[in-house]
């Protein structure tokens, strides 16, 4: 018999940071409960609860957690997901996708000889295929020192420090940090500061944090503000987001 699915069933505490790392293996990462922080080809996701991230087999990926938070993830060798994305992508999670992959976790690791296991591996493979993208995703300045300011500005998203202040803590000038922002992230750096909030709050919300609290913590100081910039990026009010 050969093992063809293996899996992680972690709870981890705050700010637990799994470093920079690959898999020859396509991995799925689902958030069970809490939100997590996943980097990985110069792109940030923030990943709310009960969503997910596909990673490809061979891509460099890390992930931080946002408070506690318990990952399920799942690993399928490359010859089982030639109609997966080769590249990573957030996913809203169905309910049924949802069940499978604890279920597959309880189980594993799944060897060959697992008959009703592999079945529900086929389908969770389909679900996957077929599940919904989120536009949870925000790409990253390549650049040391633009990096090191988008470094900080994710792990306090609700600074009040404004440019001039950032671009001195990383060792260039604010002219310099608007230059490398809008040339590596293709977004000008207030449009991606503005952004990193709002994926910031959407993922609180989807937590199950208050429209006031999440606003709040993503650095808004009220709600109105918050509301305004969530219905213009996301089509939708923050309290339908859930």
């Amino acid at each position: 018999m050969a093992t063809v699915i293996r899996c992680l069933a972690a709870t981890y505490y705050g700010g637990f940071h799994i470093r920079p790392h690959r898999h020859h293996w396509g991995q799925l990462i689902y958030a069970g409960a809490g939100v997590m922080r996943v980097t990985a080809g110069g792109t940030l996701w923030i990943v709310p609860p009960a969503r997910a991230v596909w990673v490809p087999a061979g891509a460099e990926h890390e992930i931080h957690g946002l408070g506690d938070f318990a990952m399920r993830t799942l690993y399928f060798p490359t010859g089982m997901t030639g109609a997966l994305p080769d590249e990573c992508r957030a996913l809203d999670v169905a309910p049924l996708l949802r069940e499978l992959v604890l279920e597959l976790v309880e189980r594993c690791p799944i060897d060959d000889a697992d008959g009703a296991a592999m079945r529900m591996t086929t389908v969770a493979l389909d679900l996957i295929a077929q599940a919904g993208v989120l536009a949870l995703q925000l790409p990253l300045p390549r650049d040391p020192r633009a990096l090191r300011l988008a470094e900080r500005l994710q792990a306090e998203p609700d600074s009040a420090a404004e440019l001039p202040e950032l671009a001195r803590s990383a060792g260039a000038s604010a002219r310099t940090i608007q230059r490398l922002f809008l040339a590596e992230t293709g977004l000008p750096f207030s449009q991606w500061r503005q952004r990193l909030r709002l994926l910031h709050g959407a993922a609180l919300l989807g937590g199950g944090m208050s429209v006031t609290n999440a606003a709040l913590e993503a650095g808004y100081s009220g709600t109105s503000a918050f509301t305004a910039a969530f219905r213009m990026h996301f089509g939708v009010t923050p309290s339908k987001l859930g």
